[in-house]
């Protein structure tokens, strides 16, 4: 396992802020000294020590610190991120405004011996504490490694009821190299500057259920540090006409698969120093997912947790990602968990497998400023390395939760945390939160179960000793 170097010296934008003039600070609020005796391993560890209890203006200056966040960073997330519908207006039609999402970041992360800090844009209660608690547990006790194996997208192109499949077969094996040169050059030239473009071709035929035979050709490309949709889409639209002329055939359909069964990001998880009988609750936890596709579905779910904020917060097309990868989990005729758990040697070793298909280059991952913001977050420099950081990500969230499973189980964690959503949903002030959140800790505690109900009466309690008046509770904020 590559290692974090123990001589790896701060770089010169992280050392001029953590000089604390622009902050006016004496020297760092992390209370470092000896900078240049740091590694980025020790460093981060001790910047995300006690991070989730820091407020919003505390967690600012310390990203900004490590030299996560310029000031121009500070000053765009100050004013509330894009204030003006222009962008929105050339992203999608029929605009009135944007739906803003929370966007946070998870800590504790180390993959391939590299710390990161992983922005999530995610609304949902407990993603971002699990994954962050889940990480800090993996760098205790063991080592994340990811890897991607192979590098083609693919494109379709459909001949619906093909008449004469042999000579089909016999014109693309003759055609092939003159074509895929010319595809380079016409189309897909800008892959090719990148060092991508077109590879091959391969076709498959299908029986129909009318008995006849479908055929459709596989076209596969390099996209490099892009997701390649556009490009592989004109890729195929460019091939009909010549495909129609040389075979005779009928061309009914060309476009992308996000089945990308051809490019593969894998993640891996060794744990030791583990109580036996948790690792074999997990692996039995994963069995189940394994076997049952009731249960793998919401497992997989689990695993997108941790995945689809990143796409989100990157710019990256989250509902090719999620298609491509539920498709990949019924490779087999069954619908499967994309995650494996095993205890071998006394080792807890987890797998996720799935084609996570991302792009750092073209389309909202540049043309989006938080997207831009995202990435430089998690100063990735390929698509490949963002591919990674998901799939390290996803299988950590699935960690967490099946550890929460097997032990305390669904309750304590995420309704603990979503016990915040219901004090602002039953109308309770800044000053009033921390008691009406305390009462519901306790009734939790005690009934296994909490509602907006309880929160209101909680509430209405405390106003009722306090002579004040009773709330509504506010039926737009969030559900029981």
């Amino acid at each position: 396992m590559e290692t974090v170097p123990s001589n790896e010296k701060l770089s010169e934008p992280q050392r001029s802020v953590l000089d604390g003039s622009s902050l006016g600070l004496s020297n760092s609020s992390l209370g470092l000294s000896n900078l240049d005796k740091l590694d980025k391993g020790e460093l981060y560890q001790k910047a995300f020590t006690g991070f989730s209890k820091l407020n919003l203006r505390q967690r600012y200056l310390r990203l900004q610190e490590l030299g996560v966040l310029k000031t121009e960073d500070l000053e765009f997330l100050r004013q509330g991120g894009i204030t003006s519908t222009d962008l929105a207006e050339n992203f999608i039609e029929n605009v009135l405004g944007y739906f803003q999402l929370p966007l946070g970041v998870a800590t504790h992360f180390v993959i391939d011996g590299e710390p990161y800090v992983i922005p999530m844009a995610v609304e949902e209660t407990s993603i971002i504490a699990a994954a962050s608690k889940t990480a800090k547990w993996v760098k205790e006790f063991g080592t994340i490694s990811t890897q991607v194996m192979g590098a083609e997208i693919i494109g379709q192109i459909q001949f619906a009821k093909v008449r004469d499949l042999n000579n089909l077969r016999k014109v693309i094996k003759e055609n092939e190299a003159t074509w895929v040169s010319e595809l380079n050059e016409k189309v897909a030239s800008g892959l090719v500057r990148r060092g991508g473009g077109v590879t091959r071709m391969v076709l498959r035929d299908i029986l129909r259920p009318d008995g006849l035979t479908m055929a459709v050709l596989h076209v596969y490309a390099n996209p490099c540090d892009a997701m390649g949709a556009n490009v592989i889409n004109q890729v195929c639209e460019y091939l009909k006409s010549p495909l129609e002329i040389k075979s005779g055939e009928v061309v009914t359909m060309c476009i992308l698969s996000n089945l990308v069964d051809s490019k593969l990001t894998k993640s891996r998880i060794e744990m030791t120093g583990l109580e036996t009988e948790l690792m074999e609750r997990i692996e039995e936890a994963s069995l189940f997912a394994h076997c049952d596709p009731y249960r793998a579905a919401t497992n997989n779910k689990g695993i997108l947790n941790g995945i689809d904020p990143i796409l989100i917060a990157t710019g990256n097309d989250w509902r090719a990602v999620e298609a491509g990868a539920h498709a990949y989990a019924a490779q087999d005729g069954q619908y499967r968990s994309l995650t494996k758990w095993s205890v071998k040697n006394q080792t807890l070793i987890g797998e996720l497998t799935a084609p996570l298909i991302v792009g750092i280059v073209g389309g909202v991952t540049q043309l989006h400023p938080m997207a831009r913001l995202s990435l430089r977050i998690l100063g990735v420099d390929s698509a490949n390395k963002l591919s990674r950081i998901c799939a390290a990500v996803g299988l950590v969230q699935n960690l967490g939760a099946l550890r929460a499973l097997t032990t305390v189980g669904i309750i304590e964690g995420h309704m603990k945390l979503h016990i915040r959503n219901l004090t602002l949903g039953a109308g309770a002030t800044d000053r009033e939160s921390p008691i009406v959140q305390k009462r519901l800790e306790q009734i939790l505690s005690l009934q296994k179960r909490i509602s907006l109900q309880n929160a209101v009466e909680v509430l209405n309690e405390l106003r009722l000793k306090n002579k004040l008046v009773a709330p509504e509770p506010n039926p737009t904020s969030v559900c029981t």
